[in-house]
């Protein structure tokens, strides 16, 4: 069963959403947020595998909302469901991690289909925010795109911390840190973590500092 979190601040597409959501037997939801805060409060509380994340939302909007819960939970997988799809607001929420960007009239079976890729991995992108994303696409550095709990990871991984160690630091389940670090290795493109401490060293003040 894929467990999904509902963050937008209209009660009307949540309901919407979740009626949808129920037809489909492997889909159960188990949350609704109705502003950012929230949605960073059940995501900790609730375990969901996915959300479906609004971009305007008061209190905290999905980016920030997406940057912190992936900061506490990285393995949960996000999907923007916004009425936006111009390349600025497109771009910043896939850098705070979000792994997917759906449209809100996007047809429901490619929502439920979205849902259910993004759980097993995959990367949902609606064909129009691919467009809007392509043209004229700054290139964005590698360590722009690590979370500031990525960062620090890696900055405690390079200076030989096990990862039981970095988690007692920074206050953090060490399979918390596993998962960081495979995303780290993944987006430096490195397999091991000596390959990661020389890259670290070349590229963060924070793995030079004393």
């Amino acid at each position: 069963m894929i467990r999904v979190l509902l963050a937008d601040d209209h009660r009307l597409v949540r309901a919407g959403l979740a009626g949808l959501l129920s037809t489909a037997a492997d889909i159960e939801v188990i949350g609704e947020a109705a502003d950012g805060r929230q949605a960073v409060e059940l995501a900790e509380t609730t375990g969901p595998d996915v959300i479906l994340m609004d971009l305007s939302m008061p209190v905290l909007d999905g980016v920030e909302a997406t940057r912190q819960i992936l900061d506490r939970t990285p393995a949960i997988r996000v999907i923007a469901l916004t009425s936006f799809a111009d390349q600025t607001k497109v771009g910043d929420m896939l850098a705070s991690g979000a792994v997917g960007y759906l449209l809100k009239d996007s047809e429901p079976a490619d929502l439920l289909a979205a849902v259910r890729s993004a759980s097993a991995g995959g990367a949902p992108l609606d064909p129009r925010v691919a467009v809007a994303l392509l043209p004229n696409r700054q290139p964005t550095s590698v360590v722009d795109q690590l979370s500031l709990r990525e960062r620090e990871v890696l900055a405690l991984a390079s200076k030989g911390l096990a990862n039981k160690q970095i988690g007692r630091t920074l206050g953090i389940a060490e399979r918390t840190v596993k998962v960081h670090l495979g995303n780290v290795f993944r987006r430096i493109g490195v397999s091991d973590r000596t390959s990661a401490a020389l890259w670290a060293r070349d590229n963060l003040p924070e793995a030079r500092s004393t």
